[in-house]
């Protein structure tokens, strides 16, 4: 069966049971459509949690970003994970305990405040509308590739699907769809890399197999990467750092404290019956997400040292009778000069998945030096030896540009495996994406229905009220979500990374400071994360180069670009929180005193059932 027809049948298929689990778990109340009924087993929910949160950026980006950054990617994988550990000990069996539907309303009651719980609701809205345009982006470039329509067409076919079982289905749909997706994406992620770490190293698990030297060498494959991208004039894969050691610390807190603080991970929680049953999902979830980002590195690696076999020959990786690539021992070996003229693939002779991708505009190529080859360095590096020898071979400067998001998409088709694995793939990267996208749309739409309008604009609204507009704010989400992902602003490069510095500067120090003090008030919550909110927007849109007056240069008011502390835009989400939490206990300070049942509230939610029981006290 050709790939075509083969993709058609997988994601098809992938489809279908989508919406068959959304038909049968339907929400029948406001109940099942915000918390699932509340009775989720902590399996299923850290399985749906795992799923929820592995967005496209962790399925079709991660890898690519750790491709490109080498050891700097590492950010990445110790943030998001990071941030699982700071939910399930921190956050997760206290607000479980709090027995709400969502985190703004939790906010709302703990802080006594209609003020703050709309603050909240505002903060939500930007962090989830931000982190959704990145997922209806994966479902547009997934679907234009294998599915032969443009981007703009697959986020319809997206919207639709979406449409189809979550506005019916609520979080009770979702959370048993969201298990379908993550059998799915988990397959999609690991059958490949099985089979592509067996072809390089001789090892199937591509854990080992990232430790492991090149088959029928005793030359390791990181050792091989890295005088691979060093010859070509990359930094050295395995210590080349995101930037400088402060930002590369506030970006993996910023990515820490934004992962614990998204409120479409944290109203999982509320699914579950018990306060343990909130760490245990925790923990499951932990479980379920270390099969992917332990997979990560090696997928990122292994598909970078085919990327540059399939366009460098003295690489040393060869296709096979089979088409698949393997090792060339001999050439491995020998480390023949990198920059020899007819080390280069001849652009006539490049393979299809080339032909396929170039469709897309996510690898372009640009023939600077007429010679009809494809020269793949780094024609930017500082190296006077790397400059050198591209010169003397006639080189005049790098001609192919790969898009990261491409890596994870691309790798089964570089490595030419079977057409069932690159269908597979693609029902993955569209499983991340759509999952992710729904959770994120409940928790917008929870954010309307739930907190505005039952708890500001219309108290007395009806338990069927509240569904249809729990409903209503749903597909309107969708419909916001679909033209944000086909005109995204012009900031859309940065808006996972934006996301996680928007929750990470407000919702994560107003939860903690709710949860562990018992003298942050009504007016210190409100304006720490209204400050928190500001100063991350402004530092991000600086350099980004939006001015909200023409003529204002906001980067030269701020010093020039990482001028403060080197630190960029991705990692400011720490800075924010520093200032969330600064602003939120000076107001505080000038404040009336926190209500004595407010205190008592914050101690029952803290204390665990039966403490000093023992004791009689």
């Amino acid at each position: 069966m050709d790939l075509q027809t083969m993709t058609y049948l997988i994601v098809g298929l992938s489809f279908a049971i989508y919406i068959g689990i959304a038909i049968w778990a339907r929400a029948g109340s406001t109940k099942d459509f915000y918390v699932a009924g509340g009775g989720v087993h902590p399996v299923t929910n850290g399985m749906a949690t795992a799923a929820d949160w592995m967005s496209a950026a962790s399925f079709i980006s991660m890898a690519g970003l750790i491709s490109n950054m080498g050891y700097g990617g590492a950010v990445f994988l110790m943030g998001w994970t990071g941030g699982y550990v700071l939910l399930a000990c921190l956050l997760a069996p206290y607000l479980r305990k709090f027995g709400k539907f969502t985190v703004p309303e939790f906010i709302g009651d703990r802080y006594y405040s209609q003020l703050a719980r709309n603050v909240a609701v505002i903060c939500l809205l930007v962090a989830s509308i931000t982190y959704i345009i990145g997922q209806m982006t994966g479902v547009g470039v997934t679907f234009a590739r294998f599915l032969g329509v443009t981007s703009d067409q697959g986020i319809y076919i997206g919207m639709a699907i979406v449409f189809a079982y979550a506005v019916f289905g609520g979080m009770k749909g979702i959370t048993y769809t969201q298990v379908a997706q993550y059998i799915v994406l988990i397959l999609a992620y690991l059958v490949p890399a099985f089979f592509i770490s067996l072809n390089l190293t001789g090892n199937f698990l591509p854990q080992l197999g990232l430790g492991s030297n090149l088959a029928g060498t005793d030359v390791s494959l990181l050792a091989k990467l890295d005088q691979v991208v060093t010859d070509l004039g990359f930094g050295q894969y395995t210590t080349t750092a995101a930037g400088s050691t402060i930002n590369m610390l506030f970006y993996t807190i910023s990515l820490m404290i934004g992962t614990a603080g998204l409120p479409h991970v944290i109203v999982r929680f509320f699914t579950v019956p018990k306060v343990a049953d909130a760490r245990s999902s925790a923990g499951w979830a932990l479980v379920f997400i270390a099969l992917l980002y332990t997979t990560a590195p090696a997928v990122g690696a292994m598909a970078r040292l085919n990327l540059f076999g399939t366009t460098n020959t003295a690489v040393g990786i060869t296709q096979n009778e089979s088409g698949q690539l393997v090792v060339n021992a001999d050439v491995v070996k020998a480390n023949p000069d990198l920059f020899a003229a007819e080390s280069s693939l001849v652009y006539e002779q490049r393979p299809e998945w080339m032909k396929r991708w170039e469709k897309t505009g996510l690898l372009k190529w640009e023939d600077k030096n007429g010679d009809g080859r494809i020269q793949f360095y780094n024609s930017a590096t500082k190296n006077p030896e790397v400059l050198a020898k591209a010169e003397a071979a006639g080189w005049k400067g790098n001609e192919l540009t790969v898009n990261a998001d491409i890596i994870v998409l691309a790798n089964p088709e570089i490595a030419q495996l079977p057409n069932w694995v690159i269908a597979l793939v693609a029902a993955g990267g569209l499983a991340a994406a759509l999952s992710t996208a729904a959770g994120l749309l409940l928790a917008i739409s929870s954010a309307i229905s739930h907190d505005l309008i039952k708890g500001a604009i219309k108290p007395d609204i009806s338990e069927k009220g509240e569904l249809l507009a729990g409903k209503i704010a749903m597909a309107g989400a969708i419909f916001v979500a679909g033209y944000l992902g086909l005109n995204p602003p012009g900031f859309a490069a940065g808006t996972v990374a934006l996301a996680f510095g928007i929750a990470a500067s407000t919702i994560f120090p107003a939860l903690m400071m709710g949860i562990f003090s018992k003298t942050v008030t009504d007016k210190g919550a409100s304006a720490g994360m209204l400050a928190g909110l500001a100063v991350t927007l402004f530092y991000v849109f600086a350099h980004k180069g939006i001015f909200f007056i023409p003529g204002t240069d906001y980067l030269g008011l701020i010093g020039g670009a990482n001028s403060f502390f080197t630190i960029t835009p991705e990692a400011f989400g720490t800075v924010g929180a520093i200032v969330n939490f600064a602003v939120a206990f000076l107001v505080s300070k000038m404040s009336a005193p926190v209500p004595a049942h407010i205190a008592a509230m914050v101690d029952a939610v803290r204390t665990p059932k039966g403490a000093g029981a023992a004791t009689g006290h």
